[in-house]
C-alpha cells in the first residue's frame, strides 16, 4: 500500500490530505472520503486503507483546511461540551454550499490529473456533516461522480433556499443514504421529507435507517456500533464496486 501526505489546491486555498492507493501497474478508480465533524484522524486513515485494499485510490482531504490544518481540534473533543460545539461552529462556518461544490470539483480535478487514477467514474463518501458535502459534489461534477454515499449525514433536508436536497436534479450518480435511528440532526420527520424528495427524483438511490446512534460508523467514538458499521461498510463497497469497477464503468 502506498500512502502520501499531500497539500493540494482546493476551492479556497491549500488543503492537506492523505492519499492511499494499492501498488498497481494499472490505473484505478478514485474515491473521495470526507470526514465527519471531528476532522481527519487515525480512524479515517484506517478506513481509507480498507477501501484502497479493494482496488481504489482514496483521497481523504482535510475539509476544514480554511480554518486549520489537521488535527483541527487542539484539544480532546467532546460534543457534550460548549467548547467543542464552539470549535465545530468555527470550523464549518466557511463551508457554504458554493465552497463545498468548489472544493469537491477541485478534489475531482486533482484525482483526474493523476496517472494512477483511471479515466472512468469516481465515488464520494461523506460522514456526519459531510454527508451533504458528498451530495453537493455529486451535483457539481455529474461528469465524473457516479457513486455517492452518506452515513449518519445531517442537514440533508432543510427549509432554507440552499437545502442539499434541492441539488438532486443535477445528480447523475447512484446514491446511498444510511441514516441513524437516533440522530438529533436528522430525525425521523426530516428523513421522511428527504425520502419524499428522493422519490420525486428520477435517479437511482437507496435510503435506509440503521438501528444505531449518530456516528455509529466511526471507530473510537461513543456511538460506534461494530455490527452496524460492518453492515454499512458492506453497503458502501457494494455501491462502489457496482458503479466504479463494473464493465459498464469501463466499456
Amino acid at each position: 500500500m502506498i500512502e502520501e501526505k499531500l497539500e493540494i489546491r482546493a476551492g479556497g486555498g491549500i488543503a492537506d490530505a492523505l492519499l492511499v492507493r494499492p501498488e498497481s501497474a494499472d490505473p484505478l478508480p478514485a474515491v473521495i472520503n470526507l470526514t465527519d465533524g471531528l476532522g481527519f484522524r487515525p480512524a479515517f486513515a484506517e478506513q481509507s486503507r480498507r477501501i484502497a485494499e479493494r482496488g481504489y485510490v482514496v483521497l481523504t482531504p482535510n475539509i476544514f483546511y480554511r480554518v486549520s490544518k489537521s488535527p483541527v481540534f487542539p484539544f480532546e473533543p467532546d460534543f457534550a461540551s460548549e467548547r467543542t460545539a464552539e470549535r465545530f461552529a468555527e470550523l464549518k462556518a466557511p463551508l457554504t454550499t458554493v465552497a463545498m461544490e468548489r472544493d469537491g470539483s477541485a478534489y475531482v480535478d486533482f484525482l483526474g490529473s493523476q496517472p494512477f487514477v483511471d479515466s472512468g467514474p469516481m465515488g464520494v463518501i461523506g460522514f456526519c456533516f459531510a454527508g451533504k458535502f458528498a451530495l453537493l459534489i455529486a451535483a457539481a461534477r455529474p461528469d465524473r461522480i457516479a457513486a455517492a454515499a452518506s452515513f449518519h449525514g445531517g442537514g440533508l433536508f432543510t427549509d432554507t433556499i440552499d437545502s442539499p436536497h434541492l441539488v438532486l436534479p443535477r445528480v447523475k450518480a447512484r446514491l446511498h443514504f444510511g441514516h441513524a435511528s437516533r440522530d438529533p440532526g436528522m430525525n425521523s420527520e426530516v428523513i421522511e421529507k428527504f425520502e419524499w424528495a428522493l422519490r420525486s427524483w428520477s435517479g437511482s438511490y437507496e435510503s435506509e435507517v440503521y438501528d444505531a446512534r449518530h456516528g455509529w460508523m466511526i471507530p473510537g467514538g461513543r456511538a460506534y456500533d461494530p455490527e452496524n458499521a460492518e453492515r454499512g461498510f458492506g453497503k458502501l463497497m457494494g455501491l462502489l464496486d457496482d458503479t466504479l469497477q463494473s464493465a459498464e464503468a469501463h466499456p
